[in-house]
């Protein structure tokens, strides 16, 4: 028993007979393995419009108990198929190919080659731009409103949300600058401390524009070697 045939439930092949060696072209018919073991079905589109491919096991860059790089091709994608021994019923999926319909989402027409690129189906990215003195990383989701940005050349991260940014750890939280400024803007500012609070600065400065109220169940002590209030 061969490996291939340990993995899968090999279709009878209308050529079974027969032995192909080399590369052929097929089509994604069926990505849901029962089995999870991401295994694909495809046809064949120059051999049958109707037989279907026994469960086919696809090559990865990585791959192990748990592990790996997990990209299935999607139906009706183009992939590069090899048969063990020759054996057309014991199919191996190389990889998925471009063509004219299916292009990629970055063209290099000026043959420079700085953007790598992973796209999903609805258009989520992880770019990587190797442009000279504009190298930076991106994370975008589909609406490219959401995103996080690694800029090499200007030496920045940045995290933009259209709507709503959470920060949560069970852990601390800092916010640290080392020699340089911490600004927050926005429309309203609230802080709240379930056990103590201290805020501390060479000089400071309180300013509200209509009113500022400052309320303690068990009192307020100021202590200071000079007070003014106006």
């Amino acid at each position: 028993m061969t490996v291939s045939q340990g993995f899968g439930e090999p279709a009878q092949s209308p050529t079974s007979r027969g032995r192909i060696y080399g590369v052929v072209v097929a089509t994604v018919t069926n990505n849901g393995d029962p089995k999870g073991l991401g295994r694909l079905k495809v046809k064949f589109p120059w051999l049958s419009d109707t037989y279907e491919s026994g469960w086919a096991r696809m090559m990865a860059p990585m791959a192990g108990k748990g592990r790996g790089l997990y990209m299935l091709p999607e139906i009706d994608d183009e992939v590069l198929v090899m048969f063990e021994q020759g054996q057309v019923d014991h199919p191996y999926v190389l990889g998925a190919l471009w063509n004219g319909v299916d292009t990629p989402p970055v063209a290099n027409t000026d043959g420079e080659n700085n953007v790598r690129a992973i796209t999903s189906r609805s258009g989520h990215t992880i770019t990587l731009d190797d442009t000279s003195g504009a190298e930076k990383i991106t994370i975008s989701d589909s609406s490219g409103s959401e995103t996080i940005v690694l800029d090499s050349a200007a030496g920045s991260l940045s995290i933009a949300s259209d709507k709503k940014l959470t920060i949560q750890a069970r852990g601390d939280i800092s916010l640290a600058s080392s020699g340089g400024d911490v600004s927050i803007s926005c429309k309203s500012f609230s802080v709240s401390a379930e056990q103590g609070y201290h805020l501390s600065a060479s000089q400071g400065k309180l300013e509200g524009t209509s009113q500022i109220a400052i309320d303690c169940l068990a009192g307020v002590n100021i202590n200071s070697g000079a007070l003014e209030v106006r």
